[in-house]
C-alpha cells in the first residue's frame, strides 16, 4: 500500500466541540476516518489528545502526517499495523503525545486503505481475520430513548440520575429492528408528554428526550413501550458520575445509598422492570460491587447482562480483572477509549474465549463517521450502541444495513 498523500485537520462533533479527522490518499483512493470524544470519561480512558490539548496535537500532525508519505506499508493483519504504530511512537518519544483520539483515527483511516489494497470493505477484512471468514451474525441495535445523568447538563432543575434508559430490540433483522426501536422513540415521546406536566420536546447530547421524571418514572415508560413494541430494556446508570466519597448521591430524590444499598437497588429495579441490560451500575473501581450483582442474577436465573465501560475502558488488564473477578458478563468496546486497533482486537478474541457479550459503542461527541459499524460486524460485536436519533447515529445504522443487505445478496 502506497501512501500518496496524509493530511490532518479539526472539524466538530455532534456537541459542537473540535476533534480530529485524518485523510489518506492511496492507489486504491481517499480514505478519511474523524475521531468521536466522550463526555462521561472511565478514569483508566488514554488522554484523548496531547496534554497541551488539540491544537497541538494537530500541529504534531502537519509535521509527522508529510513523514508518511511515498512510504509503503504491508498491511494484510491487524497486527501489520506495527510499523505504523512505531513510527508514531518513535516521534512521540521527541515531541509528546498525540492522544488516543490521534492514534484511533490514524490507525483506522490506514485499515480502511488496506482492506481496499486487499480488496475487502473494512468489516470484510477484519472478519476474514478475526472469524476465520465465517459470514459474521448481524449486531442488534442498543437505542439511547431517553437520557439523564451528565448527559443532560443542558436541562436545568431535576433530571433523572442515571445517564440512559435504553431499547434493545430482537428481531430477526438489523433493519427491522432498527425502525421498530425508533417507533418506540416517538410513542416514549407521547408518554413523556403525558407524564410530566409541562413537557416540553427537547433532546440531550446522544438524542434521547430530556425529562426532569425519576428513574422509576421514566422506566415505567420504557417498560410501557417495550411491552408494545417487544423489546428489552436497558441502563447506563453511570454509577462513578454521581458517586462521591464512598456514596452515590442521587439528586433527583436527593437520597444517598452506600455501596450494599446500591447493589440492592440495581437487583430491585432489574426484577421489578424486567431490565435486560445494566451498565456501569457500580461505581467504575467496584469490582466486587459488579460480581455482587451479576450473582444476584444469575442466582434468580435471569439473562440480564451487567456491562462494564468505565470498569473496563478496553483495556486489556481491566478487561481480564473483571472476567477473572466474576464482575460482568458483557463490556462496552469504544476503540478510542484506548487508542489502539491491536488492543481492541486482543480485547475481542479474549471476550470471545470467555464468553463475554460485546457492545461497540459511540461517544456522545459523534461525527458523520460510520468506521464503528464496520468495527462491530467485523469484530463479530452482538450489539452496536449508538442511538436512535441523530445523524452522527443515523449514518452508523445505515451502515450496518448495508452490510447487512450485502450479505443477504
Amino acid at each position: 500500500m502506497f501512501v500518496r498523500e496524509v493530511m490532518a485537520s479539526l472539524v466538530k462533533n455532534s456537541r459542537k466541540k473540535k476533534t480530529v479527522q485524518i485523510e489518506l490518499e492511496t492507489y486504491e483512493g481517499k480514505f478519511v476516518v474523524s475521531a468521536p470524544s466522550g463526555k462521561s470519561k472511565g478514569k483508566s480512558e488514554v488522554q484523548d489528545y496531547n496534554s497541551k490539548g488539540i491544537e497541538h496535537s494537530l500541529k504534531m500532525l502537519k509535521v509527522f502526517c508529510p513523514m508518511l508519505k511515498h512510504k509503503n506499508f504491508l498491511i494484510k493483519k491487524i497486527e501489520d499495523l506495527k510499523l505504523l504504530v512505531e513510527l508514531m511512537k518513535r516521534f512521540e518519544g521527541r515531541y509528546g503525545k498525540f492522544g488516543g483520539n490521534v492514534s484511533y483515527a490514524m490507525e483506522s483511516v490506514f485499515l480502511k486503505a488496506a482492506a481496499a489494497d486487499n480488496g475487502k470493505e473494512l468489516w470484510q477484512f477484519i472478519n476474514d481475520e478475526v472469524n476465520g471468514g465465517l459470514k459474521p451474525k448481524m449486531p442488534m441495535p442498543i437505542g439511547n430513548c431517553i437520557g439523564g445523568g451528565v448527559h443532560s447538563g443542558m436541562i436545568k432543575g431535576k433530571k433523572p440520575d442515571f445517564q440512559e434508559f435504553l431499547l434493545i430490540p430482537r428481531e430477526k433483522t438489523f433493519s427491522r429492528a432498527v425502525t421498530v426501536n425508533f417507533r418506540a422513540y416517538e410513542d416514549a415521546k407521547e408518554l413523556l408528554r403525558k407524564k410530566e406536566k409541562g413537557w416540553r420536546v427537547r433532546r440531550s447530547d446522544e438524542g434521547p428526550w430530556m425529562t426532569s421524571l425519576t428513574n422509576e418514572e421514566v422506566l415505567e415508560i420504557l417498560k410501557s413501550v417495550a411491552k408494545k413494541h417487544g423489546l428489552r430494556i436497558g441502563l447506563d446508570i453511570a454509577a462513578s458520575s454521581f458517586y462521591e466519597r464512598g456514596y452515590y448521591k442521587y439528586k433527583n430524590k436527593e437520597l444517598i445509598r452506600d455501596k450494599v444499598d446500591q447493589a440492592d437497588y440495581i437487583e430491585r429495579l432489574i426484577k421489578k422492570f424486567g431490565i435486560f441490560y445494566v451498565e456501569d451500575g457500580m461505581q467504575e473501581e467496584d469490582f466486587s460491587g459488579f460480581k455482587e450483582i451479576l450473582n444476584a442474577i444469575e442466582k434468580n436465573k435471569s439473562k440480564t447482562l451487567i456491562v462494564g465501560d468505565d470498569l473496563t475502558t478496553t483495556n486489556m488488564r481491566l478487561v481480564r480483572r473483571a472476567v477473572s473477578s466474576g464482575a460482568m458478563n458483557a463490556m462496552i468496546v469504544k476503540p478510542n477509549q484506548i487508542g489502539s486497533m491491536i488492543e481492541v482486537k486482543n480485547v475481542v478474541q479474549f471476550c470471545k474465549q470467555h464468553n463475554i457479550v460485546m457492545i461497540f459503542s459511540h461517544r456522545s461527541g459523534e461525527t458523520m463517521d460510520d468506521t464503528l459499524a464496520d468495527y462491530c460486524v467485523g469484530f463479530g460485536g452482538q450489539f452496536i450502541k449508538t442511538g436512535i436519533y441523530g445523524r452522527e447515529r443515523l449514518i452508523k445504522l445505515r451502515r450496518v444495513m448495508e452490510i447487512e443487505r450485502e450479505l443477504n445478496k
